[in-house]
């Protein structure tokens, strides 16, 4: 693929990180902070949530309309975003844009206003996300799966609570960001048609005078998952469920990837043609791969009507567990098929390319490179995930329901 990557780390710690692509026009520059929800302190959840909007409402010598006219006019595409771990700053437009969208960058994350007339109205949209799941049942079992199987601080969401973000101060909101913004656990990673040593000195001078932080100890407390029901009167009931699997860093990472294609990639899959389509069980049903640096999790939902919630769960159940017993050559190439196609989307996407190369860094503290990745899927044979099943099977599943009446995990 011609794949070029560069790296440089500063001096006070920020790695940066580009990846050329000539033959497009267009650029993607991402910034990863160490400042996710995980920080958030007890009585101030949801504060990361409220800095991120925050942060853009005027920087440097601009007010917020000036900022957002600014952007504008460079046509950044533009967001924000609170993960568990860190917050992101991602844009997008023409090459030729991007140094001077990192120079307003350089504003938001070291130069913010955070003012304070802007923070109700922020509070405000906050707690209409946080109300709304009551009309988003599945986003809310998520939530709580999450909650009950994730130890803390793992388990904290970006959403918070109502009343720590009612109760939250400008000062608070000013604290959180000067305490976790550091460039040492940073990551700035740009992909497009850019030049890497005008890159480079660009970055150098916008950024090398970030003071280096304190890095938080987020080390997650010792905790076991508890099953748990939400009632709610409604027809349908969500059933929401987790167990462990391996994280990216692990040599068997793919072959897990590929035990979860098998079951839900796609209208081919075994959930989706067992519990849909030969049973019509539910309108819904799915698993999906979650990897943090330390652990992997494989996240399974399915939304059925409340007299078939049971019987939904039994053969989801059965279908998870039944995959040890044997995959067909048939369904690995299908796999196969279908994490190749996502890389080479991946491959022609400035946007999703600087996300992969900075999501990389953090998790394997190196770049992947595309033959490399390619080579793993290549390798992949049905005995491989078999035999990564009868070492890591389904076992200490996790079931959060809403709805109704609870459900009883099968044996």
């Amino acid at each position: 693929m011609g794949q070029q990557v560069f790296q440089h780390t500063l001096a006070n710690g920020l790695v940066l990180l580009a990846e050329r692509m000539e033959h497009v026009r267009s650029a993607a520059f991402n910034f990863l902070v160490p400042a996710g929800c995980a920080n958030d302190p007890t009585g101030q959840l949801g504060v990361a949530s409220i800095l991120a909007d925050m942060m853009t409402r005027g920087a440097g010598d601009r007010d917020s309309r000036e900022l957002s006219l600014a952007l504008d006019g460079l046509g950044v595409d533009r967001d924000e975003s609170v993960g568990v771990y860190n917050m992101r700053f991602w844009g997008s437009t023409l090459a030729r844009n991007v140094p001077s969208a990192l120079e307003i960058y350089a504003d938001i994350l070291l130069r913010p206003h955070l003012p304070e007339d802007e923070l109700e109205p922020v509070q405000s949209l906050a707690i209409q996300d946080i109300e709304a799941l009551e009309d988003a049942p599945q986003a809310k079992v998520m939530i709580e799966l999450r909650k009950r199987y994730y130890p803390s601080p793992l388990d904290k969401d970006r959403r918070g609570k109502i009343e720590d973000i009612e109760a939250l101060t400008p000062a608070a909101v000013r604290g959180y960001h000067t305490k976790l913004f550091r460039p040492n656990g940073s990551i700035l990673s740009v992909a497009g048609n850019v030049e890497w040593e005008a890159l480079k000195a660009q970055v150098e001078r916008l950024f090398g005078g970030w003071s280096r932080g304190t890095e938080a100890d987020l080390t997650p407390e010792a905790d076991k998952p508890t099953s748990g029901h939400l009632a709610k009167e409604t027809a349908q009931t969500h059933i929401a469920i987790a167990y462990p699997s391996v994280p990216v860093t692990h040599p068997e990472y793919y072959a897990a990837r590929a035990a979860e294609s098998v079951l839900s990639g796609g209208m081919s899959a075994r959930l989706f043609t067992e519990v849909r389509e030969k049973r019509g069980l539910c309108y819904s049903v799915g698993v999906r791969h979650e990897t943090f640096k330390d652990r992997g999790t494989i996240i399974g939902y399915a939304g059925t009507g409340a007299e078939r919630a049971q019987q939904t769960l039994d053969v989801t159940m059965a279908e998870l567990r039944k995959l040890k017993d044997g995959v067909t050559d048939d369904e690995i190439l299908r796999v196969k098929a279908g994490l190749k196609s996502s890389l080479i989307m991946q491959e022609e996407s400035t946007s999703s390319r600087a996300g992969s190369i900075a999501s990389d860094w953090y998790h394997l503290g190196r770049v992947r490179s595309f033959d490399e990745v390619q080579a793993a899927i290549d390798g992949l044979t049905p005995s491989m995930v078999v035999e990564h099943l009868a070492r890591f099977p389904v076992k200490d599943v996790t079931l959060v329901t809403l709805g109704p009446a609870p459900l009883t995990m099968p044996d």
